[in-house]
């Protein structure tokens, strides 16, 4: 297995079980915006991509609709869905051993970074990661790609030999690639399998054992 000195981590779905947080808030925007609530499967696809593609692609929203939508996620967010939220069992640990031994651990998700700080500094997770980066509250930095390379420039990496993305979603590979880098597929998140695999990442962890595993042996 190869050998990863640099670890850059999506974090819903891949460190933490977000999604009752993020569901509420979705269910509070459209009850705000007098819109029919989707069906669990369609809820369950907010997990992940960037919440105003979200709001536009799964639920039909003109762009100006999209923005409201996000403003009212965003008023039961910061305040209750932030913490409606757990760390999955084995994470501490691995970013505790990760650390440990040298690696550089640095968050990349689509979540607004101001968000990602405050949830992994409440879970005492922040002080395992090099560095946490996210996306911006006025849309401008939401995609996947525009993260992972807003992430590798912040942290000063040009070198991306033994560079990898961790992540849960089609989006965490689809972006890793983009950016040369290879992406392990956490399969214990929100993706299945097959869709981390179509999509190409370099390897699959069925579960955060297994990702301990990959990344340390």
């Amino acid at each position: 297995m190869r050998n990863y000195d640099v670890i850059l981590f999506d974090l819903d779905g891949t460190l933490t079980d977000s999604a009752p947080g993020i569901l509420n808030s979705v269910r509070y925007a459209c009850r705000k915006m007098g819109l029919e609530l989707p069906a669990e499967a369609t809820l369950r696809k907010f997990l992940g991509p960037p919440l105003i593609d979200s709001f536009r692609n799964l639920m039909g929203l003109s762009d100006a609709d999209a923005d409201r939508a996000v403003s009212a996620f965003r008023e039961y967010f910061p305040t209750k869905g932030i913490f409606e939220n757990e760390v999955y069992p084995g994470i501490a640990a691995l970013l505790a051993d990760l650390k440990a031994t040298g690696k550089t651990v640095i968050i990349a998700t689509s979540k607004p970074e101001d968000f990602a700080k405050r949830i992994m500094e409440h879970f005492d997770l922040a002080r395992y990661c090099d560095f946490i980066c996210g996306a911006t509250l006025d849309e401008t930095r939401t995609d996947k790609a525009e993260v992972i390379a807003y992430a590798l420039e912040t942290a000063g990496i040009t070198d991306k030999h033994g560079v990898v993305m961790v992540g849960d979603r089609e989006h965490d590979v689809i972006g890793a690639k983009k950016n040369g880098l290879p992406c392990i597929g956490a399969v214990y998140g929100y993706g299945s399998a097959e869709e981390l695999r179509t999509a190409g990442a370099a390897v699959l962890a069925e579960t955060v054992a297994d990702l301990h595993k990959i990344l340390l042996g």
